[in-house]
């Protein structure tokens, strides 16, 4: 059996557990095709709080014996140096594993780009943040990357589409909910800073959020955000209460993989906006999150990025640019929902299912279970 190594931050986003099952779909999807799959993650010094997680999340996913945990200020263990050097090729999410003594033992291996434009900007001004280097393979779920009317800069490389994978039967339909509840899970201020390329400055997720603040008093529905903001940003979370926005602890909500699935699922339907570089450049982002609603029959009202130029939009997955298209979009999920809902499954099967996504993946690869 060919084995594969899945590299990315868990322990580094503990209490997060909507990027724990952003890693290990892709763990367990490329087990559903076969393959022998370990996840390691590089992390500098972790805390007893972030091993701790680390080892109840993978535990969980039935990974014991079959993950790492590597702190990169100390010697790799030649057990773990053997098991690149057998890997088939390495999963590398968001450059995650760049250990040296590790990473060159590797045969193949793959970048995967969950934030583009952030990562391609990162790499034309010259910063570290971006760990494109050594890769033999560029993934990106910014679909649209490359395009001429895209203006991100694809900095030489070929970046091939891949898309959010989902492990189906881990997410199975939710039916009886809230058909007018409109929920997401969401940083106020993301983790990075704003991005300059080529003369311009793009916006973050709370300048698109502050864009449609007066939803909830306008829309069909009740809006909720289990919302990791700091109680000093007063003047935004008045202006969330004034307008209607319920808000939810993020730790009670999603600090771990099934909280987050349960609040994801107790939901009517997701209301989001997108970091602002995807909004702008169209860049065809995908929400992870948005298609673990679609998985579970959720509808999706999101703003649009370009995505329509790969998925049907319109039934289960409506996109708005503006207010009155949110505003439209809310009416229409909660007049028609059983509809949007079907649909919205529908979407998932046919676009996200790991078995489709992987597949294709390490067929551009190469690899065979």
């Amino acid at each position: 059996m060919a084995s594969i190594v899945v590299a990315g931050a868990l322990a580094n986003k503990s209490l997060n557990g909507g990027e724990a099952w952003v890693r290990l779909s892709w763990v367990e999807g490329l087990r559903k095709l076969g393959f022998d799959v370990w996840f390691i993650e590089q992390i500098r010094k972790p805390s007893a709080a972030q091993a701790a997680f680390f080892e109840r999340v993978v535990g969980e996913f039935g990974l014991a014996g079959r993950a790492a945990l590597v702190d990169e200020s100390e010697p790799v263990s030649s057990g773990l140096l053997d098991v690149a050097a057998e890997a088939e090729f390495l999963v590398n999410i968001s450059g995650n594993l760049n250990v040296e003594p590790l990473f060159v033992r590797f045969k193949r291996k793959a970048f995967v780009d969950l934030d583009p434009g952030f990562t391609q900007c990162w790499h034309a001004a010259g910063e570290a943040a971006a760990r494109l280097d050594g890769h033999d393979h560029y993934f990106t779920i910014g679909e649209n990357i490359g395009r001429p009317d895209c203006p991100i800069p694809t900095n030489g490389i070929r970046w091939l589409p891949t898309r959010q994978p989902v492990v189906l039967d881990r997410w199975p339909v939710s039916n009886g909910t809230p058909t007018d509840r409109f929920t997401t899970v969401a940083n106020w201020r993301g983790p990075y800073g704003r991005v300059e390329h080529d003369g311009r400055t793009y916006g973050l997720k709370l300048d698109e959020f502050r864009k449609f603040i007066e939803l909830p008093s306008r829309a069909a529905g009740t809006f909720e955000l289990a919302l990791n903001i700091h109680p000093e940003e007063t003047r935004d979370l008045e202006l969330l209460e004034r307008n209607g926005w319920q808000l939810a602890d993020p730790v009670a909500a999603a600090a771990d993989p099934t909280s987050f699935r349960d609040y994801v699922q107790a939901s009517g339907a997701e209301f989001s906006v997108a970091q602002g570089i995807y909004v702008e450049t169209r860049n065809g982002w995908f929400s992870d999150r948005t298609v673990r609603y679609l998985a579970s029959g959720k509808p999706a009202l999101v703003q649009d990025t370009g995505f329509g130029d790969h998925y049907p939009v319109g039934e289960g997955l409506l996109p708005f640019r503006t207010m009155n298209e949110a505003v439209a979009g809310s009416e229409q999920i909660v007049e028609s929902y059983e509809r949007h809902a079907r649909s919205a499954r529908a979407l998932a099967e046919a676009y996200f299912d790991s078995e489709k996504v992987l597949g294709r993946l390490v067929e551009d690869v190469g690899v065979a279970p």
